[in-house]
């Protein structure tokens, strides 16, 4: 086959824009790229500014270049017999048939391939499908993105790496893909046709290395009754006669072979000793470790010692996915090479994380997709991935938009058959409970401790020792789990799941499987499918119309971005209920009464046919609609409860978005304070839990966290011992905080003209002094919004890019790697921004910080949790909102210096933090900066000194004292 990969750059994306630039690259028969075409083409129209920043290409460029009609004279005959590929290419074929037509050619009528499907199914794993972050990936060089020969070359490249890949995959795979695709009639499905062809006709099949066949799957995962515990056939304990610091001392050793840069730091060395006392002498500990003390070593290296000392094994518990992954994959691999004798470390997450390999075949052999064309590419994402992947995660998967995919195939408890179910011993599920249960140290998350709370421990293996990394969040996550959190989605799913039209949903795919067996009972069964489907339909309508008058009940908080879960926010009070309460109460009734009716009849048909039926294929079925039957039960009982509003210890509030509207409906009903179910399930039961996080303490002391985690006895019992790490960064040397005293100041969340003004300008000059690389967070989206425009305009003449959030479209994670992309760039961020964030080395050089971080004394969880401290006669002022800021300042000014070579600037432009009483507990919090206060006038000069490199590395502003 012969491929000819194109790419366009155009005056923009609308089908009267024009083409500026044609990049045309040709892989012959032998997959080597036989030439690149490329040519400016003159446009008729102008080029706007942001392409020409975004291509680089100028008016000047094409002032003197052919027209479209001479670039299609020498294209035409490359496009003769060719399969054209590009990467999005719908994009450039649509430009290329506009532009055949007008100069007179015939439409093209060949195969088109996408480079993006092929990433897809090739490279499962990749973080991201976009052409420059894939050619940095590969290893390709990609020298001027988005230019049209750059371009194309470098999706040729790209593409010649899929078919590299295509070529190592094992033949059932590429029989499984060819099949997966042959139903539709599309060119991938010529494509996976005419390669299993080739294939087949190859006479050497013995392409196993390393598989695993197993019912027509080619997998990596051997059973996982097969593993064992790490020592099980060891004599006697590696740790008999072993003390913690001779212990220590083997580590190190091998450390140092291992990594010859490796040098152990003082807090580290301090963190591993409080850690190991704590689990020696059954006592709880708070350790505040800031950015860079190496934490997560700190409290493994104990947890192996101790297990492995005990055999009791220790749980260490992160609030996200991602650091779950870190220790993963930097940290375990690490200590298995430095541990001087084996032990094991299991990751093991919430059950919806591990794919049910019973779901997914049985998916793949109905066909049961809702989207056809988009399932079917995630579902051959799934077949390559299976012989890569050894746990079955889906976070090694960039699922992209498959997530409701995803949801159909994941394990749950209510759908398993366990023993009896033919995928068992390769099940990635109970493989990963087995390697917990066997494991000296399991890895799991906050989410998870509370679900295998609330599931009387079932989940997770016995453990006296736990480790809680980022605990500044366990209240959050602990409140929400230990209380009720509901979406609109929620209940949408199972029923979309149940039954979605006559031939999509597991009801349908049961009818039909009745109607074709023929047993005479069935036509009872199917008149009863068919009187589920209007009671189902029913239940929509009715919790569609509820969604919407909940809406309609909130207001929007100006300080969230459009499109952040709780822009619209309302509290509920039991005592004041809305006054439309009553019809909203009806319609909960009504989907209340409906729901058990459906679960009457459903429950007892699917009870019948479980005695009658002993086929396989309909077992799983009815196991999966009996627990989408237990999930509509479980719905149905949280929306009472939540409706009921009945419980004075409990918030209730709804939140929501003003992209989805009622389709982003989030109920919740969180206990006000969590401090007593807390002790009661940690503290009293466990004999030792760690604490840990780089912001516990607020003007070093940890009293807010003993009060808000209910350590309050434990601290009394001298059962709490805490510690704050020293840095082992040096702040004094790496870090300015500038405060202009005589800035402006500012009430509520919107700014006035002035303000404003003062801040762009402020904000400009800054930016323009360190190049961009400046990250600016603020506390309102109002404000974000007022300064976006403005800061632009003035940045643009220097060149230097402004993304704000909710202005610029993407995620968190889009917009900061568009941030570290660009060199020159102010990224502009509220409540998410305030941390999580990774941005090290020198794409962060600056943090401007416009207001001190309190939370909206609105928000129903900050507001009924002052209302419980006034009623105790105490200041939620002082006691909530004062230490929930200064953590928030804390963990955003830890975005800044993330290694010991990093050198930035902080910039607080609200003065409350000179002025007011509390604005030293801001201060004293942080770890040791350089602080200085001067009038605005003075600033922009003091930072460039600061800035500027010295001849002996000395600080030019340390002379002048402060």
């Amino acid at each position: 086959m012969k491929y000819a990969v194109l790419d366009f750059e155009t005056t923009g994306n609308q089908s009267t824009d024009e083409i500026i630039q044609v990049g045309l690259a040709i892989i012959d028969h032998d997959s080597t790229i036989s030439q690149v075409y490329s040519s400016y083409v003159k446009p008729g129209v102008p080029i706007p500014p942001f392409i020409t920043g975004l291509t680089g290409i100028t008016e000047e460029d094409v002032a003197d270049a052919p027209s479209i009609d001479e670039v299609m004279m020498d294209m035409v005959p490359l496009l003769d017999d060719v399969v054209l590929v590009g990467h999005n290419v719908a994009f450039d074929f649509n430009f290329l048939q506009q532009a055949l037509d007008s100069c007179g050619y015939l439409p093209f009528t060949g195969r088109i391939l996408d480079t993006m499907d092929f990433l897809k199914i090739c490279f499962p794993s990749l973080n991201s499908y976009q052409l420059g972050l894939v050619s940095t990936e590969f290893g390709l060089s990609h020298d001027r993105p988005h230019q049209a020969d750059s371009d194309a070359e470098a999706t040729a490249l790209i593409f010649l790496k899929c078919l590299d890949e295509l070529a190592e995959l094992p033949l059932i795979t590429i029989q499984r893909l060819a099949d997966l695709f042959a139903a539709e009639d599309s060119d991938l499905g010529w494509f996976f046709d005419a390669l299993l062809t080739e294939r087949e006709s190859q006479a050497d099949q013995t392409d196993d290395a390393g598989f695993v066949y197993y019912r027509q799957f080619a997998m990596r995962n051997e059973d996982w009754m097969d593993i064992l515990p790490a020592r099980y056939d060891a004599e006697e304990n590696p740790l008999a006669k072993v003390s913690f610091e001779q212990f220590l001392d083997q580590v190190r050793e091998n450390l140092k072979e291992k990594l010859p840069f490796y040098e152990e730091r003082e807090a580290q060395k301090i963190m591993l000793g409080q850690v190991e006392q704590a689990f020696a002498e059954d006592k709880h500990l708070l350790v505040e470790a800031g950015t860079g003390t190496g934490k997560s070593l700190g409290y493994l290296l104990p947890a192996i010692y101790s297990s492995v000392k005990t055999g009791e094994k220790v749980m260490v518990s992160t609030h996200t996915i991602n650091l779950q992954e870190q220790l993963r994959e930097r940290d375990i691999p690490l200590l298995t090479e430095a541990v001087p004798f084996p032990f094991r470390a299991a990751v093991f997450k919430g059950r919806q994380h591990y794919l049910c390999l019973r779901k997914f075949e049985h998916k793949l052999s109905r066909r049961d997709f809702a989207s056809p064309k988009e399932d079917s590419i995630t579902a051959a994402q799934m077949i390559v991935w299976l012989s890569q992947t050894e746990t079955g995660d889906d976070e090694e998967l960039n699922l992209g938009r498959g997530g409701d995919f995803w949801e159909t195939v994941a394990s749950e408890s209510d759908s398993c058959l366990g023993r009896s179910c033919p995928w068992f011993r390769k099940c990635f599920y109970h493989r990963a409970k087995h390697e917990a249960s066997v494991a000296d140290v399991v890895i799991t998350n906050h989410s998870k401790l509370f679900t295998d709370i609330q599931a009387g421990h079932q989940l997770l293996p016995a453990y006296e020792r736990l480790v809680i990394d980022e605990a500044h969040h366990l209240e959050d996550v602990a409140g929400k789990h230990l209380g009720l959190h509901m979406k609109y989605f929620s209940i949408i799913h199972t029923l979309t799941r149940l039954f979605k039209d006559s031939r999509t949903g597991q009801l349908p795919n049961l009818r039909l499987q009745l109607g074709a067996s023929g047993a005479e009972k069935a036509s009872g069964w199917m008149e009863t499918i068919d009187s589920i489907y209007p009671a189902l339909l029913e239940v929509k309508e009715n919790w569609d119309k509820l969604s919407e008058l909940l809406f309609g009940l909130m207001t929007e908080r100006s300080d969230a971005a459009p499109g952040e879960p709780g822009q619209f926010v309302k509290r509920l009070l039991p005592a004041k209920r809305p006054e439309q309460w009553e019809t909203l109460n009806l319609l909960e009734n009504q989907i209340h009464v409906t729901i058990s009716e459906v679960l009457r009849k459903g429950e007892r048909m699917v009870a019948e046919l479980k005695e009658e039926q002993d086929d396989y294929g309909i077992d799983g079925l009815l196991t999966d609609i009996s627990g989408l039957f237990k999930d509509l039960g479980s719905e149905r009982d949280s929306l009472r409860f939540f409706m009921k509003l009945d419980n004075e210890e409990t918030v209730y509030w709804l939140e929501g978005n003003g992209h989805y509207r009622s389709k982003s409906l989030q109920m919740y009903a969180v206990p006000i304070d969590v401090s007593e179910q807390l002790k009661a399930y940690f503290f009293d039961k466990k004999k030792s839990v760690v604490m840990t996080s780089a912001t516990l303490t607020v003007d070093k002391s940890f009293q807010y966290m003993i009060d808000q985690l209910g350590l309050q006895e434990a601290s009394e019992e001298d059962r709490l011992l805490t510690a704050i790490l020293p840095s082992p960064f040096n702040y004094r040397d790496q870090a300015l905080l500038v405060i202009p005293r005589d800035f402006p100041s500012v009430k509520g969340s919107v700014g006035d003209a002035y303000f404003v003004n003062t801040l762009v300008d402020s904000l400009a000059e800054s930016a323009v002094a360190t190049n961009g690389r400046m990250l600016v967070l603020f506390t309102s989206y109002r404000m974000l919004k007022q300064v976006y425009e403005p800061l632009k305009e003035q940045l643009s003449a220097h060149n230097i890019t402004v993304i704000g959030q909710g202005m610029d479209s993407g995620s968190r994670t889009k917009l900061t790697r568009r941030f570290q992309s660009k060199d020159a760039s102010v990224l502009l961020g509220t409540s998410s921004f305030w941390e999580g964030v990774d941005i090290p080395g020198d794409a962060l050089t600056s943090l401007a910080i416009v207001r001190l971080p309190f939370q909206p004394p609105n928000h129903p969880l900050v507001e009924a949790k002052s209302e419980r401290l006034q009623q105790q006669k105490k200041n939620p002022f002082t006691k909530l909102s004062v230490p929930q800021a200064v953590i928030r300042f804390k963990q955003g000014f830890g975005r800044l210096v993330r290694s010991s070579r990093d050198k930035g600037i902080v910039i607080v432009y609200d003065t409350r933090i000179l002025d007011s009483y509390y604005g030293k507990y801001f201060l004293y919090s942080l770890p040791g900066p350089k602080m200085e206060h001067m009038p605005l006038s003075q600033m922009v000069p003091r930072i460039t000194e600061w800035l500027e490199p010295t001849e002996n590395g000395a600080d030019p502003g340390a002379a002048k004292g402060e």
